[in-house]
């Protein structure tokens, strides 16, 4: 699984292009047509068993998994060479502290190393301290001595993203790994190996743009591709760490795939519902449901295409999304691959009827 590299490449919303190489690199041998569209999304077919039989009516399968990640844009260049950023997609204000991030394109010297900066606890007055500082009130230093010095090295408009290494921190029943932007990259490893198997139907993998920032690339891709039923793979919320409330976690790690009865962007179709759980219980695969509405997903913008697409989510929980650092289980990547590929089998029998 291509996890790690994917999980080590830049692309905050809007400037995916490194992801969506790599990608290519690894499915080019995989898939039968690739295209890019006008926002970036990479469409990859590949064509189906059964469609030169002219007694079959060719069906398209979509699966989507989005290739951006949170992080930032530089919005000013101070006097004193520090730089001033805004968000591109969600992040909480109360993790940004001390981070060190990666300035500009990763082409010609590279990115510029940062660390996002802020007043030492010493000189924050102590009726402050219990506050969190805004994005507004920090800065990132990338060691420059003034503007002039900056503005040889960085730009307005420069993407900023965090800078963390992949790393396996447990070798044993779950093996556990930590890194970036496991939302959603772990759906784009997870996509590249579902196109290593030969299905009836037309496959379409669709790894799209800008899903951070309000669903775009899958919205243009399904009007694009028209499909009959949809998937969406992602890398969802967890919280399975103690706690002093009795409550469910919303997912948990080394529990399965979580299957997404409903977000904040759509309601999955029940069809597929039960296809997923019928088929994880038929080839003894954990699964669990992902227990709140909160967030939302490519299955939002995919299932309002055009006269409206059948669509579910599947995800590996993860812990801290939308975070410099995240932490998942491969044994939960490895069972969405495996839970993916029986159900796509199982549906090739209801489509072709």
């Amino acid at each position: 699984m291509l996890l790690k590299e994917l999980s080590e490449a830049r692309g905050v919303s809007g400037a995916e292009d490194a992801v969506r190489d790599l990608i290519l690199d690894a499915v080019r041998d995989l898939i039968d047509e690739h295209r890019v569209d006008a926002l970036g999304n990479l469409i990859c077919i590949k064509h189906g068993s059964n469609r030169d039989d002219p007694n079959q009516d060719p069906k398209k399968v979509m699966i989507a998994a989005h290739m951006d990640e949170v992080g930032f844009m530089v919005t000013r260049i101070n006097k004193d060479g520090s730089l001033r950023i805004e968000t591109v997609g969600g992040l909480d204000d109360r993790i940004l502290l001390s981070k060190v991030v990666l300035v500009g394109e990763d082409a010609g010297d590279g990115p510029v190393a940062g660390v996002i900066g802020f007043k030492p606890i010493h000189l924050i007055p102590r009726d402050q301290r219990g506050t969190v500082p805004k994005i507004k009130d920090l800065a990132v230093d990338i060691g420059a001595s003034d503007q002039a010095d900056a503005e040889k090295r960085v730009k307005c408009g420069d993407y900023v993203s965090f800078q963390v290494d992949y790393e396996v921190l447990d070798e044993g029943g779950l093996r556990t790994v930590k890194g970036k932007a496991f939302d959603d990259r772990v759906g784009c490893a997870i996509l590249i190996e579902i196109l290593r198997q030969r299905y009836a139907f037309d496959l379409y993998a669709v790894f799209t743009t800008q899903e951070e920032v309000g669903l775009r690339g899958a919205r243009v891709a399904a009007y694009a591709v028209d499909p009959d039923v949809a998937f969406a793979l992602e890398g969802t919320i967890c919280d399975d760490l103690p706690s002093d409330e009795d409550q469910s976690p919303v997912t948990e790690v080394g529990k399965g795939p979580a299957i997404t009865l409903m977000d904040a962007s759509f309601i999955a179709d029940r069809r597929l519902v039960r296809l997923l759980t019928e088929t994880a219980e038929a080839k003894g695969l954990p699964y669990q449901f992902k227990r709140a509405v909160a967030g939302g997903t490519d299955s939002g913008a995919i299932h309002l295409a055009r006269e409206g697409v059948p669509s579910v989510t599947v995800a590996v929980p993860c812990r801290y999304i939308h975070a410099p650092v995240s932490l998942l289980s491969l044994a939960d990547a490895e069972h969405t691959v495996q839970l993916m590929v029986a159900a796509l089998q199982k549906l090739e029998e209801g489509l072709s009827s």
